[in-house]
């Protein structure tokens, strides 16, 4: 007699690029490697990490109708994952998953309200990749205000809470009222094979090319959030005392703004945003030194993906993660948020090879493995 495998599902809105993501989608093959039944539950099956999916995995699309980017107005986000809840309501019906896990704050909200109208004995487990007090404050979008509020509301009802670093987790417990017990801190599962493996890859972009001068690189969405208007600055003070480049990974709606703020500081041949790029890593690998210009975070992946490829760090001490990353400064430059001098300051240090060196050790609370464990002891598979 075959034992059927216990089925466990992940839900997100999509796969559109980002830290969030490429978690889920380690957890999730990690997850198949320790002989479950995985499914993705997607509100809408699109972006371009669907395809870094394992064949392991089935993708199961709600085709969200709401969520329609060729539209010229788009409801925001709370709205648009709301529209997926009837359609997650029918897959815990039918399918039964012994365990559903979410990431993101909508994700949580969907997840937690379709167990309750399926009434199925499916645990819901929910992850807070952000400090939602802070984001309440900064984010444009209406919808983000009242964050906070439907947290407190909702997230005590979910079976198990967990948060991605302990800066998180604390001000999740302050906004939701919930015992700081309640909530268990699991760093994000980063470091893997196939990530160390991409980071030897070649990357055609000439100014990689051996003989050229230092590049300093920054990734992320082009959104208020990563600042990276700080860091172009700050590149010029250092471009002008220290000959260097700057490349920015990833797109987003700042895209404009940054590349007449590029123009006004006649810095054209000498900053590159790239846009997406599948393997980061690569780039990281090969960069002289990386920032992380935010204003806020949960827990960066970006630090611990150019720690682990060995490439030397300047981070905001931003809400929340860098510092925990970092042991207090102990492995990267840790500078104030906002401050393009002080960015300048510790990037040109980094340069004159003022850099820090790592404890192989501290890297092993983000290793896919040991974090995968954690994940499976919580939600009991």
């Amino acid at each position: 007699m075959v034992l059927q495998k216990e089925r466990l599902a992940i839900f997100r809105r999509d796969l559109m690029g980002g830290g969030a993501e490429r978690v889920l989608i380690n957890l999730a093959s990690c997850f198949t490697a320790n002989g479950l039944e995985v499914d993705l539950v997607l509100s809408r099956a699109e972006g371009p990490l669907l395809e870094s999916v394992s064949s392991q995995v089935r993708i199961i699309d709600l085709k969200a109708s709401a969520y329609d980017k060729g539209k010229r107005f788009r409801l925001p986000t709370s709205f648009s994952s709301l529209s997926s809840l009837p359609k997650l309501v029918n897959y815990l019906r039918q399918e039964k998953p012994k365990a559903l896990l979410a990431a993101s704050h909508y994700s949580n909200e969907i997840a937690i309200l379709a167990k309750f109208l399926a009434r199925v004995p499916t645990k819901i487990v929910i992850s807070e990749h952000i400090a939602l007090s802070v984001q309440a404050k900064q984010v444009e979008q209406i919808s983000s205000r009242f964050a906070p509020i439907t947290a407190r509301l909702l997230y005590r009802l979910a079976d198990g809470i967990i948060a991605v670093s302990e800066g998180v987790a604390k001000d999740l417990a302050q906004i939701t009222k919930i015992p700081l017990e309640r909530i268990q801190v699991i760093y994000n599962p980063v470091i893997t094979p196939e990530l160390l493996a991409k980071a030897q890859e070649s990357i055609e972009h000439p100014w990689f090319a051996p003989g050229e001068p230092p590049v300093i690189l920054g990734v992320g969405r082009l959104v208020k959030q990563k600042d990276f208007s700080t860091l172009i600055k700050a590149f010029a003070q250092v471009q002008a005392i220290n000959p260097s480049r700057l490349v920015i990974l990833g797109s987003g709606r700042e895209q404009k703004a940054l590349q007449s703020l590029i123009k006004e500081l006649a810095l054209e041949d000498k900053v590159a945003l790239l846009g997406f790029v599948n393997n980061p890593s690569a780039y990281m690998a090969k960069a002289s030194v990386f920032v992380l210009s935010s204003l806020w975070e949960g827990l960066p992946t970006v630090l611990i993906e150019s720690m682990a490829v060995g490439t030397p760090i300047v981070s905001t001490d931003c809400e929340s993660g860098p510092r925990e990353i970092l042991d207090c400064g102990q492995y990267g430059y840790l500078v104030p948020v906002g401050d393009q001098q002080a960015i300048a300051d510790a990037i040109v240090k980094v340069l004159s090879g003022q850099s820090q060196s790592l404890d192989s050790n501290w890297l092993e609370q983000f290793k896919l493995e040991s974090v995968t464990k954690k994940y499976m002891n919580i939600l009991q598979v």
